[in-house]
């Protein structure tokens, strides 16, 4: 897992995965990448991240995918990340096809229900809650 202030360079973060499995011999590579769209006149949305839930929610994940003899990797940014840039990239090397694309659909939607990460419109340089598109937590002050 890995966390970057900002916009994510996809390239580099993808071109750097696929060197660290070059010699894995995993079949299958799926990358998704998550950009900001231009809506709700936002000029971006900006991040905050409860670092260590996260660390556990992908601690998780990383012994799901180890299970069936995949890896799974994410990226995600902290702070502001404009309009057409990217602030969420993952992907699963697998051995088998069917294995990474089911794991990439399963990895991506539960990161959507569960991360620990809450977002913020950003409209005229004001950072505005967005609690709809928010994770709530138990026992989180903000979101109790």
């Amino acid at each position: 897992m890995e966390l970057y202030r900002g916009p994510l360079d996809v390239k580099e973060i993808f071109g750097r995965w696929l060197d660290e499995e070059a010699a894995s011999n995993y079949g299958a590579y799926i990358p998704f990448v998550g950009t900001i769209r231009a809506e709700d006149d936002i000029e971006a949305l900006s991040f905050d991240i409860y670092e260590p839930v996260l660390r556990a929610w992908f601690d998780a994940w990383q012994e799901r995918a180890k299970e069936r003899g995949a890896v799974v990797k994410m990226a995600h940014a902290i702070g502001d990340v404009p309009v057409h840039t990217s602030s969420y990239v993952s992907a699963v090397f697998s051995p088998k096809r069917r294995v990474a694309l089911e794991l990439i659909e399963e990895f991506v939607e539960d990161f959507k229900a569960n991360a620990p990460i809450w977002k913020y419109d950003v409209k005229n340089g004001e950072r505005i809650y967005a609690e709809d598109r928010s994770t709530p937590m138990d026992g989180s002050g903000l979101l109790a």
